[in-house]
C-alpha cells in the first residue's frame, strides 16, 4: 500500500469492515472438478486470501473514519494458538481493548445462564397463562426463549423479571427426572404444549429427562442447571430485548415471540457487560455504516444483498486494487468469471451433492439448467484445463475477486455479517508435488503481510481435519493434511487441530483475527484439495 496516499491509506486502514460481504476472503471452502479430471502429479491448494474482509478493522480503527471520509477520501473460547509479529516488525499501537469481565464459557456460568431461562419461561407462563414454550438455551453472554404468543414490548420485560425476581428469591430447587417418552408424550398432551411435542419426537433417547421447579412448572430439557434458583444473584439478571423469531427459522412457520436475558455471577460481572455491550454498540458495522453513507440493504431489492454506495464504493476500490497489486507481486494471474453456470458443472464439483441446502433455486434458459455459483473453485479449475500444461508451468497461481451467492434464511441475515451475496477474495494454486511446501508457505506469509496491514499481529490458528461426510480416499487426506501442518511447523505457529472440522472436499488451515472487543472472527483459509491430489 506504499503508493497510496495518506489519506487513502487512513481510510482503507478505517473502512475494511469485518467479513464486508464486498470485498474480501469469506468463510467460504473450496470446491473441484470430481476424478474426472484428475492432475497427475501435481497439487491443488486454496488460498482465501489473508485480507479476509474481517469485522475487526471497523472495530479497531474506526476512529479514523469520520475525518477520513469528511476530507474527501473520496472501511471463541479457545486460544490455544496465537502467532505474534517478530519483536522487530512494525505496527500501529494498539487501540484500548474492551474486555468482558469473566469467561462465558465456564460450567458454573453456563448453568445460571441455562436456569435463568427456565426461570423466565416459569415466570412468562404465570404471567401470561396462554403462552406456549418452545426453547430456552443458553447463549454467549446469557440466554433466550421463545414463546407463542401475543406480541411483547420492551415495556413488557421489567414485570417478567419482576416476578423472575420472585421466583430466584424462594429458593425452589430444581429437581432432574427421568421418565419414559410415551409417559413423557402423556404430560406434554396433557398440559396442551404443541411445540414441546414436536421436540420429544425428535429425540431418539428413551427415557428422556424433566427438569422441576418447585412443585410449580417444568420443562423438558436435558439440563444442566444450577441446585436452587437461590444458587442466582438476581442483581446479575437483567432482560435485554424482545424479537420477533420464526419457530425453526422457517419463515413458513409461527412467529414467536424471543426473549433475550443476560445472567453473571455477580453484579459487578453485569455492570462490566452493560459497559462492554455499549461499546459494542459504538463499532457496531450496520450503525457506521448509515451514519457514514457507506452501504444499505434495500428491502425493494430483497434481504441480504447489499448496495455499496459512493464513500463505501471508494473504500472498496482502494483494497481491492491494494489486493490486485500485492497478488500480481506475488505471482499471481488475475481472473474474473461468470456469476452463473449450467448445473451440470455443480454437479460436477461436488456441490449439488455435498451443498446444495446453500445454493439458490435452479434457473431454466433455453431449455438448459443454470444455477448461481455459491464458490469460485470450479471456474478457475476449468481455466486451468483450457489447455494442457508442462511441467516447467508450475506453479500456476490464479486469484479472483469472486462474487458469490448463498442462499441464507431471511431471520439468519444480519448486515454485513450474514448475506446472501458477497464478493470474496480467492485463489487457486495448481503446483508438482515437491513445491507444496514452498507454495503453503507463501500463501501463509502473503496471508500474514495483508493481515498486518490492518493492524491484526495476533491470530488464532486452526488445522481442520476431514469431516464424516467427504469425498476422496484416506491416502489423499492423509497427504494434504500432512502437507499443511509440515507447513505449519515451519512456521513454528502454534496451532490446534478442528477434528472433521475441515471441507468436504479438503483439510485446511483458518486464521481467527481478534477485534478491539476481544472477539474472535475466521479470516483466512488455507486448503489442500483432496480430489485433485495426486
Amino acid at each position: 500500500m506504499k503508493n497510496l496516499s495518506l489519506l487513502q491509506r487512513m481510510t482503507a486502514l478505517s473502512l475494511l469492515s469485518s467479513r464486508f460481504p464486498l470485498t474480501l476472503a469469506s468463510k467460504s471452502t473450496l470446491c473441484s472438478l470430481t476424478k474426472r479430471h484428475q492432475i497427475g502429479n501435481t497439487l491443488f491448494i486454496l488460498h482465501h486470501s489473508s485480507s479476509a474482509a474481517t469485522k475487526a478493522s471497523y472495530f479497531r480503527r474506526i476512529s479514523t473514519i469520520s475525518s477520513a471520509v469528511a476530507a474527501g477520501a473520496s472501511e471463541t473460547d479457545s486460544a490455544a494458538g496465537h502467532v505474534g509479529r517478530p519483536a522487530d516488525a512494525q505496527s500501529n499501537a494498539p487501540m484500548e481493548r474492551v474486555v468482558l469481565p469473566t469467561n462465558e464459557s465456564s460450567e458454573s456460568l453456563l448453568r445460571i445462564r441455562h436456569t435463568c431461562a427456565h426461570v423466565m419461561a416459569m415466570a412468562v407462563q404465570k404471567i401470561y397463562p396462554n403462552s406456549k414454550v418452545t426453547i430456552g438455551p443458553w447463549i454467549e453472554n446469557g440466554f433466550y426463549y421463545d414463546f407463542d404468543m401475543e406480541p411483547l414490548t420492551n415495556s413488557d420485560l421489567k414485570r417478567i423479571k419482576q416476578e423472575m425476581d420472585c421466583i430466584i428469591r424462594r429458593n425452589l430447587p430444581l429437581i432432574r427426572e427421568e421418565v419414559s417418552k410415551d409417559e413423557a408424550e402423556e404430560r406434554i398432551m396433557a398440559i396442551n404444549e404443541p411445540y414441546k411435542l414436536e421436540i420429544l419426537n425428535s429425540i431418539k433417547d428413551d427415557p428422556v429427562t424433566i427438569y422441576h421447579i418447585g412443585d410449580e412448572w417444568w420443562d423438558l430439557c436435558a439440563g444442566p442447571h444450577v441446585e436452587s434458583t437461590g444458587n442466582i444473584d438476581r442483581n446479575a439478571v437483567e432482560l435485554e430485548s424482545v424479537a420477533g423469531a420464526y419457530w425453526r427459522g422457517d419463515v413458513s412457520k409461527p412467529m414467536l415471540q424471543r426473549i433475550y436475558g443476560t445472567a453473571w455471577e455477580t453484579e459487578e460481572q453485569l455492570k462490566a457487560y452493560i459497559h462492554f455491550k455499549e461499546e459494542a454498540k459504538q463499532r457496531d458495522h450496520r450503525r457506521l455504516g448509515q451514519e457514514l453513507d457507506l452501504f444499505s440493504i434495500q428491502d425493494e431489492a430483497g434481504g441480504g444483498l447489499v448496495f455499496w454506495h459512493p464513500n463505501g464504493a471508494i473504500v472498496r476500490h482502494i483494497i481491492e486494487d491494494a489486493w490486485k497489486k500485492i497478488h500480481i507481486e506475488h505471482g499471481y494471474d488475475l481472473l474474473y468469471t461468470p456469476h452463473v453456470a449450467k448445473a451440470d458443472l455443480w454437479k460436477t464439483s461436488g456441490h449439488l451433492d455435498f451443498y446444495k441446502e446453500n445454493m439458490f433455486d435452479q434457473m431454466e434458459i433455453e431449455t438448459e439448467i443454470y444455477q448461481l455459483r455459491p464458490m469460485n473453485c470450479p471456474y478457475h479449475i476449468l481455466v486451468y484445463k483450457r489447455k494442457p500444461h508442462s511441467f516447467r508451468d508450475f506453479p500456476i497461481r490464479l486469484a479472483e475477486l469472486g462474487t458469490v451467492y448463498r442462499y441464507e434464511l431471511s431471520g439468519s441475515l444480519h448486515g454485513l455479517f450474514r448475506v446472501r451475496g458477497f464478493t470474496q477474495d480467492d485463489a487457486h494454486i495448481f503446483c508438482l508435488e515437491d513445491q507444496v511446501k514452498d507454495e503453503i508457505l507463501g500463501v501463509l506469509d502473503l496471508t500474514e503481510e495483508i493481515l498486518q496491514w490492518f493492524g491484526f499481529g495476533n491470530y488464532e490458528v486452526n488445522l481442520s481435519t476431514r469431516p464424516e461426510k467427504a469425498v476422496g480416499n484416506d491416502d489423499r487426506w492423509e497427504k494434504a493434511t500432512s502437507a499443511l501442518q509440515d507447513a505449519l511447523n515451519d512456521k513454528r505457529w502454534n496451532y490446534q487441530i478442528d477434528e472433521g472440522g475441515g471441507a468436504f472436499y479438503g483439510p485446511k488451515i483458518d486464521l481467527k483475527i481478534e477485534d478491539a472487543l476481544g472477539r474472535k472472527w475466521q479470516c483466512s483459509t488455507i486448503q489442500a484439495n483432496c480430489l485433485l491430489f495426486p
